[in-house]
């Protein structure tokens, strides 16, 4: 991260435009008090690719077939407790 004053911003714009893209963060001071942030722009998510796994995944036929009791009881009976500090 670096500071700077207005003059020095307005008199290198481009280089610390540069330097933000590049993934620097740069803090605009006026009279040493901070007044604005240079950034990078965050760029556009990637399109999502659909069917990217087509033939790549094999999803059983029973996939949605409802749970047994058992494992129903495993979830419904189960106790979540945190961690013990003391260990």
């Amino acid at each position: 991260m670096s500071i700077i004053n207005i003059h020095e911003a307005k008199t290198h714009l481009s280089r610390f435009v540069e330097q933000a893209a590049a993934g620097e963060e740069i803090i605009i001071a006026k009279a040493g008090k901070p007044m604005a942030r240079l950034v990078p722009l965050l760029s556009k998510p990637s399109r999502r690719n659909l069917g990217m796994f087509k033939g790549k995944l094999n999803v059983p036929d029973d996939f949605d077939a409802p749970l047994s009791d058992e494992v129903i009881g495993l979830f419904e009976n189960s106790v979540i407790e945190p961690p013990s500090e003391n260990r």
